[in-house]
């Protein structure tokens, strides 16, 4: 890469990458869902407000912006909260309702789901909402109609690929990298960043990947995705992964648990480091650069 401006790409040798975080609370992930009741939500430990207000702090002192694609079960509880994080200057963007997975919804549900949360979000911040992250990167060869929905829909960006081999998700025949999904539409799909080792795909974009795992490994992914690529990362992480303290349910299996659990104490630290060695922005912002190059490809 070189410095200067491309495309409002490379600033000063650096590359601008996406920087998102998926605000949802502890016992609302995907590998709870079958030991925690949805009904049951509004009576446990929500810590949502004070991770994202630690995570507003972290952002502020690094002087970087980013997207929270936030549940509208989030929103509509804490619309404080939601007005706070859009008058920093983050674009608040959707991540559905209350965290169900596309392939399980159909399309008339997911339809409805994306227009209800999209709705709170605006009412509640008085922001335009023009972009979406599936709950678990669900939007696979499963749900060939969610695209459409979402440009239906008026949606600029969709962020809700994973273009991996998981137990958990994945949509391995996508495009690492942007694309239009639907012929005719201004929608772009930007995957979740991978990097490639032997020719094989791996997870890279965060999450427990980043828990997980040393931080040079995310390092060297990222520079990559920006040196060797030339094309943006996008990050992801979620607040309760910066809350050791949160409750630990002993109904859930020993799996899950050693996910979601593991690396929790070191994640804040992490993070502030990360965010400080890269160049970083809105999804939003990423996505306008990108467009201009997303080839149409229907990942079949």
């Amino acid at each position: 890469m070189s410095s200067g401006v491309l495309n409002g790409q490379v600033l000063n040798g650096q590359m601008l990458n996406g920087l998102s975080v998926d605000v949802e609370d502890w016992f609302q992930v995907g590998a709870f869902e079958t030991v925690i009741d949805r009904k049951d939500w509004d009576g446990l430990d929500c810590r949502v407000e004070r991770n994202c207000e630690q995570i507003l702090s972290l952002f502020e002192e690094a002087g970087v912006k980013g997207t929270f694609f936030t549940l509208g079960w989030i929103a509509e509880r804490y619309p404080a909260m939601m007005r706070r994080i859009a008058g920093a200057g983050h674009e608040i963007a959707s991540h559905g309702w209350d965290h169900a997975r596309v392939f399980m919804l159909g399309r008339e549900a997911f339809a409805a789901d994306i227009a209800r949360a999209r709705k709170v979000l605006e009412d509640v911040t008085g922001q335009r909402v023009t972009g979406y992250r599936a709950p678990s990167f669900s939007i696979d060869a499963r749900t060939p109609w969610a695209h459409e929905v979402l440009a239906e829909q008026g949606y600029v960006y969709s962020s809700s690929v994973a273009p991996v081999v998981h137990d958990h998700y994945g949509w391995r025949e996508a495009p690492r990298f942007a694309f239009r999904p639907i012929e005719g539409a201004d929608l772009i799909e930007i995957p979740v960043t991978t990097a490639e080792v032997a020719r094989r795909r791996m997870a890279a974009g965060g999450g427990g990947f980043f828990r997980l795992l040393p931080y040079a490994v995310s390092r060297w992914a990222i520079r990559q995705v920006n040196e060797r690529d030339d094309r943006p990362a996008v990050f992801y992480f979620h607040p309760w992964e910066i809350d050791p303290d949160q409750p630990r349910p002993a109904v859930a299996p020993l799996k899950s648990r050693l996910r979601h659990y593991t690396n929790l104490d070191v994640m804040a630290a992490k993070l502030s480091r990360l965010v400080r060695e890269f160049r970083w922005g809105r999804m939003d912002e990423v996505a306008a650069t990108e467009a201009a190059r997303a080839p149409l490809s229907r990942a079949a």
